[in-house]
């Protein structure tokens, strides 16, 4: 079965929409990555200032290797004008991994 990465990020605030701003322009390798099944950005509503990144794998195999290749080069590109990469918007990240034991699409009418 798959599994599933989700990274906790800590994100002030002031600093949500620059988050989402991100994501919603971030390159989209992971889509074609080798064994990714599914990405989604989880905006807290209430009660916590976390947001989830879940993405679901064929195995860890495969997350390790978007690891390794395209997210590492995503993330060591320089900055726009001036070299100078961005400051995180995110104040803390915190990555859980599941197995997915169980799953079950909606019943058709």
């Amino acid at each position: 079965m798959s599994i599933v990465k989700i990274n906790a990020l800590t994100v002030p605030q002031e600093q949500r929409e620059v988050l989402e701003k991100r994501f919603a322009s971030r390159a989209g390798t992971v889509e074609s990555a080798d064994g990714f099944e599914w990405f989604e950005l989880l905006k807290p509503l209430e009660g916590t200032d976390q947001y989830l990144v879940y993405t679901r794998w064929r195995d860890e195999a495969a997350f390790q290797a978007w690891m390794e290749g395209p997210m590492k080069a995503a993330h060591q590109g320089g900055g726009g004008e001036g070299g100078e990469r961005p400051k995180p918007a995110a104040t803390g990240s915190t990555v859980w991994t599941f197995e997915v034991v169980q799953q079950a699409p909606p019943k058709k009418a």
